[in-house]
């Protein structure tokens, strides 16, 4: 990625940092931050084609919602896929390429790329930040950063 290009990614995620700040400030409910979370990153980063949080709902199962994009995966269990790697082990998964990992789950035939960000609330994975892009090799190492940094905003608002 050259540097303009690099450097107008980063100012997006500022902005749209800003505007969610401002939205969801003294937001109390979680649903309608992840809500609006997901509603902000996909209208305004050009390479997000599918974007949404997947919930732990019981003890190794995550749940779609709320999601922008085509139809998700319903549920999710943690021993499949690139969500449940990153909600099994706590850990962000950067994947340039979805169809090099035999464990993949393609809930869209047509994603090329993702990343997986957890959500850590008093030391245990709530939700899962998921991003698909139909390009190849979408995100990097500010989209890894910035989404951590949007996670652990949400995890913060919300932990005791």
């Amino acid at each position: 990625m050259n540097e303009d290009r690099a450097a107008i990614k980063q100012e997006l995620y500022e902005d749209t940092l800003d505007v969610l700040e401002s939205m969801i400030g003294d937001e109390p409910d979680l649903i309608a931050v992840l809500s609006t979370v997901v509603a902000e990153l996909h209208h305004h980063l050009p390479h997000f084609h599918w974007t949404g949080f997947y919930r732990v709902v019981s003890p190794g199962v995550l749940k779609v919602g709320p999601y922008q994009g085509g139809h998700g995966c319903l549920s999710i269990p943690f021993e499949r896929g690139v969500c449940g790697k990153a909600a099994r082990e706590a850990q962000t998964q950067l994947v340039p390429d979805v169809h090099a990992l035999p464990y993949h789950i393609a809930c869209s035939s047509s994603t090329r790329s993702e990343i997986v960000v957890p959500v850590i609330l008093d030391g245990r994975v709530v939700a899962v930040l998921d991003v698909d892009s139909n390009e190849p090799n979408a995100f990097d190492e500010t989209d890894q950063l910035m989404l951590e940094i949007l996670c652990g905003r949400i995890a913060a608002k919300f932990g005791t």
